[in-house]
């Protein structure tokens, strides 16, 4: 698959791999939909990309000085959502999209956790979440965003499930370029019971005059230890699921409490946490084994291109003979010798991404609607033949709701605890114009990847019939991120 020229530069994340450069603080982050898919793919459970540098997996929790960080690596994609990780390098035009898409086990993973989470990352935003901040100054910001909002479309099902069962302090995400605070108020399920709340935060993308970084102060135990460590309950719930790992392409739902399946709660209990103490000698420190698996780049040497290797990292390998469990890697390289795997699905990925058919999703991701042409889109390449453009037409699927209250003026001060109502709408009082200069300037809040004009561009309904080769294709980058119809991804 061609790669656009802006992405064909070497950055400096190298440096930090080859020990050349140490990050100064204990850094921790999830994947997304713009990663080295092939070097996290190496580290399913977590790890060490460099030192002092931790990738938390497709789905972990941990510790650092008594505060409790859990997180879960890509997007959500309807089509890929109830699949396996069957994906291997090297990936094929379909797998190296479908790699980063979010699957059910880890949210079911997820779901079984029961104590209390301190902070919680995403890519995606939750959805709904945009009902609890300053939604108003977000669709001024944002006006792309507002049939989404309208619709309740906007975001991921799974991950505002999560925030729904999790209830963590602070949660952060990403992928949508504009900066969002919210206050979520939960429903207290005891009485008696205090309600809790989560502190939402999203950041800007990286780039001169945009907010894309903020400092937070966080309570902590001074006494805990000032390392990483593995999370008990966790740890539980990864040994207790090892059996459902799939490595195949195919659709399957989890286990549910309906009549058809023995078993359904595997949350850990005290005997199972004891278990892995002992398989741990009671040390639940995070070992500081990085190694390299790859050659450095050597800035001095020409670029070549390399074949994209299938890779067992010894992190992993010692992770699961520790606590007992299967590297998923393994699994896969065995099945790979034996049916072929990591390309037999292709065609199976794109029937299904195509939207013409019934959502076989557990979740309604009909997001379909657009109200305008979004900025935050870019140009591809001619190249890139795959890209069509999106029509816009009303989610049909959305019950009818009543006006909601005007979100008051709100920073990033989490402050202006909200509780959303049952059905939620864009109020009058929030309506502004959807018309956007659709140029990108500096410092403003649009970027439009090589800065071309694109207000005269029509909207045109995706059909099946072929667009004229010739024809240059503009990619929809937030609203399809959620939809059925598989894209390049591009929301960062």
């Amino acid at each position: 698959m061609a790669v656009p020229p802006k992405y064909r530069h070497m950055q400096t994340f190298y440096r930090y791999y080859s020990g050349e450069k140490k990050a100064p603080v204990l850094t921790l982050f999830i994947g997304g939909n713009h990663e080295a898919s092939n070097h996290l793919q190496e580290l399913p459970y977590g790890g060490w990309v460099a030192p002092n540098i931790y990738y938390l997996g497709l789905a972990g929790v941990v510790k650092y000085r008594g505060v409790r960080i859990g997180g879960i690596s890509g997007i959500f994609k309807s089509h890929d959502y109830r699949k396996g990780h069957f994906e291997c390098p090297p990936y094929n035009s379909s797998t190296i999209r479908s790699i980063y898409h979010v699957r059910n086990i880890e949210v079911y993973k997820l779901k079984q956790l029961k104590q209390p989470i301190d902070i919680f990352l995403s890519h995606d935003w939750p959805r709904s979440i945009y009902h609890y901040g300053n939604k108003k100054q977000l669709l001024k910001t944002k006006s792309f965003f507002r049939q989404e909002v309208e619709n309740n479309t906007l975001g991921s099902p799974a991950a505002s499930e999560l925030l729904e069962h999790l209830k963590p302090t602070y949660w952060f995400s990403a992928h949508l370029h504009v900066k969002f605070a919210a206050l979520m108020q939960h429903q207290a399920k005891d009485k008696g019971q205090p309600a809790r709340a989560t502190k939402f935060l999203a950041l800007d993308k990286c780039l001169p005059h945009r907010d894309f970084l903020q400092i937070l102060e966080i309570e902590h135990d001074p006494s805990a230890p000032d390392y990483l460590e593995y999370d008990i309950e966790w740890l539980t719930i990864l040994r207790a699921t090892d059996d459902l790992i799939n490595v195949t392409g195919h659709l399957w739902n989890m286990p549910e409490n309906n009549g058809l399946h023995a078993r359904w709660d595997y949350s850990a209990t005290e005997e199972g946490m004891k278990e892995v103490l002992e398989k741990l000698n009671h040390d639940l420190k995070v070992p500081c084994n990085f190694s390299v698996t790859a050659a450095c780049y050597d800035p001095s040497k020409p670029q070549t291109q390399m074949q994209l290797i299938h890779r067992i990292n010894p992190q992993t390998t010692e992770f699961c003979a520790q606590l007992g469990i299967t590297d998923i890697n393994v699994r896969l390289q065995k099945s790979k010798e034996e049916h072929h795997v990591c390309g037999e699905y292709e065609e199976q990925d794109d029937v299904e991404s195509n939207d013409s058919g019934e959502d076989r999703s557990e979740y309604n991701t009909d997001t379909s609607a657009l109200s305008s042409i979004n900025p935050d889109e870019i140009m591809l390449d001619e190249e890139e033949d795959e890209d069509s453009i999106v029509s816009a037409h009303s989610d049909m699927n959305t019950p009818s709701v009543e006006p909601s209250d005007q979100a008051s003026e709100f920073s990033a001060s989490f402050s202006d605890v909200r509780i959303l109502p049952g059905s939620m709408i864009v109020s009058s009082d929030d309506t502004v114009d959807s018309t956007v200069d659709r140029q990108g300037k500096p410092g403003g809040t649009v970027e439009s990847g090589n800065g071309e004009d694109l207000t005269n561009v029509p909207l045109k309904r995706l059909s099946d019939e072929h667009e004229p080769e010739q024809r240059k294709k503009i990619k929809r980058r937030n609203q399809a991120i959620y939809a059925a119809v598989d894209d390049d991804d591009d929301a960062t």
